[in-house]
């Protein structure tokens, strides 16, 4: 049937969870949110637009700064897309230029592919206090070569996010990245409050994993964190029980002046959906109970999804199913500019998930209808 209504359980319409609703799905579309006519086949669970990441390193055994190709970003994007990811931000992380330029170039050949809707420049204009797993050797003041990078990406309309430390890159600089349409964010920084504060002044608009690589918040300088957590600018969050406390991320939602500022992001790396190791600047990095390991023997990345970080923030951080929802898929849309990506209307069924009471994903729209279609003509 190429025009059918279906009630699930419950909706989320990408920003609030409803009940009695159906959808009305017209060529693998969700045409039409209403009440629930007479003819409407029920289906098990909640309905949901799929996962948006704004931090992908890697997925499916490829880490992209290793494979800056159309092909590895392909792989990355379907090894998540397996677990409810369905649209994602590829990320290279602090490198030389020609790394950057490759990522770029590939970046622009994978548009078109479902679920690759920009690119995330992580790096190299950072704090080398604050670099975290990225390489020292790499990291470098603000160049011609990323403006160029950034400047064509935007001049063709792929969303670019660029994470930079605001203490090492200049006001004018910020300015102009924020000029072309990018999303500046404020990370891997060890600046002030004060210089945060003027970097989002200037242009920033978001900050990339708050605590982690970040000048600290204590009661006599509020540092990055407090500064960001303070603003009304988006933030990033890790929510793996790894990277952030529980306890923080709550803390963190809880504390943010404007609603809906908060993001959650994988950070992941090449062992989602693949082997439990990859190779990061020559050097072995190894899943470790959870936690990935570099040769300093500290965090790499993450080895977490968005439906295992939803799973956590409902469950073991306390937050309510709408707000986390809405961190993992209209909030982190809206940052880049891309509100439909994060909305139920509209959607085709492939990009769309059915969760389980746990929250767990129990399939997408388009392979539970098959699934209903098998049993029907079975019986």
């Amino acid at each position: 049937m190429t025009d059918r209504w279906i009630a699930p359980d419950r909706l989320f319409d990408g920003h609030s969870i409803q009940s009695g609703v159906a959808v009305r799905i017209k060529d693998g579309q969700i045409a039409e949110i209403g009440p629930v006519p007479e003819n409407a086949s029920k289906i098990s669970g909640l309905l949901t637009p799929g996962y948006v990441d704004l931090q992908v390193n890697g997925g499916g055994g490829v880490f992209l700064n290793e494979t800056p190709t159309r092909g590895g970003i392909a792989a990355i994007a379907e090894a998540h897309r397996r677990f409810g990811t369905v649209a994602l931000l590829p990320t290279v992380i602090t490198d030389n230029a020609d790394v950057l330029e490759n990522v770029a170039n590939a970046a622009i050949a994978a548009q078109g592919l479902p679920g690759v809707v920009g690119l995330h420049i992580e790096g190299p204009h950072i704090s080398k206090e604050r670099r975290g797993t990225h390489e020292a050797s790499f990291v470098r003041p603000f160049d011609d070569r990323t403006m160029a990078v950034v400047t064509h990406l935007r001049d063709i309309n792929i969303p670019v996010m660029i994470t930079l430390a605001p203490e090492v890159t200049s006001l004018k600089t910020i300015s102009k990245l924020a000029g072309t349409g990018a999303v500046v964010s404020i990370g891997h920084t060890n600046a002030t409050a004060d210089q945060v504060n003027e970097a989002i002044e200037a242009g920033a608009t978001c900050a990339t994993h708050l605590f982690n690589a970040m000048s600290p918040m204590t009661s006599r300088e509020p540092g990055a964190v407090g500064a960001v957590i303070n603003s009304n600018v988006y933030s990033g969050i890790i929510c793996d029980g790894h990277h952030v406390a529980d306890s923080m991320v709550g803390l963190a939602v809880r504390a943010r002046p404007q609603a809906d500022r908060m993001i959650l992001v994988s950070d992941s790396m090449s062992t989602v959906g693949g082997p439990d190791h990859f190779d990061l600047y020559g050097h072995r990095v190894v899943l470790k109970n959870g936690r990935l390991i570099n040769k300093e023997g500290s965090l790499a990345g993450a080895h977490v999804t968005q439906a295992e970080g939803v799973q956590r923030l409902i469950h073991k951080v306390g937050l309510s199913e709408e707000t986390a929802l809405r961190m993992a898929i209209s909030t982190p849309a809206a940052c880049i500019g891309l509100p439909e990506v994060g909305q139920l209307a509209n959607r085709r069924t492939d990009d769309v998930l059915l969760l389980g009471a746990d929250h767990a994903v129990e399939a997408t729209l388009t392979e539970a209808l098959e699934a209903q279609k098998i049993e029907n003509a079975a019986q």
